[in-house]
């Protein structure tokens, strides 16, 4: 299994420590490093800021935002910092969420599947430099009666394929990335329950595919932070797990609350959701369950996070993403090489 870093999202206020901690995962040996795009910061500019001071990590979109985007911009984003990177950039892809795509960018959140499945076929026409025509339901290229015609990418990137991943969360929308990506980006990886939450669904996308799961990378982000106290580091993460299960999306449209429905948390989803759109956000943090926590994340002295660490291995984890929590750079760091020092106790070391 292999480790990566999710540096969250850039303006938070800790952006000379992220790339403090983008730069000691690569002297570590850490596989890729993701940078998050919302409504705030975009994920290239980190990137490019990132690869820019670093030897051979690679670095990761998670995500650019498919409403954000015409799909041959996102061609053509991928292929410069492919090329800029020295062939270390993965393209992570994601539909977003119904507040974000009509508020924000003023697209429609309808149809996310088919309108994913159109932008992956354009994307990787596009980066594999043939010439560009596409008709589907949400795309036509060039435009019929007008002045438009095929074109091709003149980037050259510096691979023939650029690795592309999907976050996918719904059964659905898992099934779907198993067929037509090369990864997925999974939130709240519970290893107990991965199975029937994710690996079966992507499995049967590969399937439906004509492949395996070979070669297929599931790729889940993980929080971790490291004590003695499991109750209080567990403690840390109430905010981050309430907004996320009570407070994205709509009550009618929230992935993660229904992720925690799955999970077997549907009552105290509920209690979450109430408490965070009612406006007290304290109350819903203090509602969701130890358990849930410390289920999705990694808690606790090396050897408890190595214990974890070889639960998502025999899950079918394949690439580990850590976002390394702590108040000071110091904890930050520290926890990043607790991250490795637990991969080799775990004897997962490739």
């Amino acid at each position: 299994m292999r480790l990566g870093i999710n540096l969250g999202y850039w303006g938070a206020g800790m952006d000379g420590d992220n790339l403090a901690v983008a730069q000691e995962a690569d002297r570590l040996g850490y596989d890729v490093c993701w940078a998050a795009e919302a409504y705030g910061s975009d994920a290239p500019t980190v990137l490019s800021w990132v690869a820019a001071q670093t030897e051979s990590i690679d670095v990761g979109s998670a995500i650019l935002q498919i409403p954000a985007r015409q799909p041959a911009m996102t061609a053509m984003t991928a292929a410069t910092l492919d090329s800029l990177s020295g062939g270390r950039f993965r393209l992570g892809l994601g539909v977003s969420g119904p507040q974000v795509s009509e508020g924000w960018y003023g697209v429609k959140f309808d149809k996310p599947l088919a309108r994913t499945r159109e932008y992956v076929e354009i994307v990787r026409r596009a980066m594999s430099r043939e010439r560009l025509s596409y008709e589907g339901e949400h795309w036509t290229l060039p435009l019929p009666g007008g002045p438009g015609k095929p074109l091709k990418l003149t980037v050259h990137p510096e691979r023939e394929h650029i690795p592309l991943y999907i976050a996918a969360i719904g059964p659905k929308n898992l099934e779907q990335t198993g067929e037509i990506a090369d990864g997925a980006l999974l939130i709240f990886p519970s290893a107990e329950h991965l199975e029937d939450t994710a690996i079966r669904h992507l499995r049967a996308g590969r399937e439906k595919a004509g492949l395996t799961m070979e070669g297929f990378d599931v790729c889940p982000t993980v929080p971790l932070a490291l004590g003695d106290d499991i109750n209080a580091l567990a403690d840390i993460f109430r905010p981050y797990t309430a907004l996320y299960v009570g407070g994205m999306g709509s009550r009618k449209q929230n992935f993660y609350n229904q992720l925690a429905c799955r999970m077997g948390y549907e009552k105290e989803a509920a209690e979450i959701q109430d408490k965070y759109l009612s406006g007290d956000k304290e109350g819903a943090a203090a509602a969701v369950p130890h358990e849930l926590i410390d289920s999705t994340t990694l808690l606790g002295s090396v050897e408890r996070i190595a214990d974890r660490m070889r639960a998502y291995a025999a899950a079918g984890v394949t690439t580990l993403t850590l976002a390394p929590a702590g108040f000071t750079l110091d904890e930050r760091l520290a926890a990043l090489r607790a991250g490795t020092d637990a991969l080799e106790h775990a004897g997962l070391v490739s």
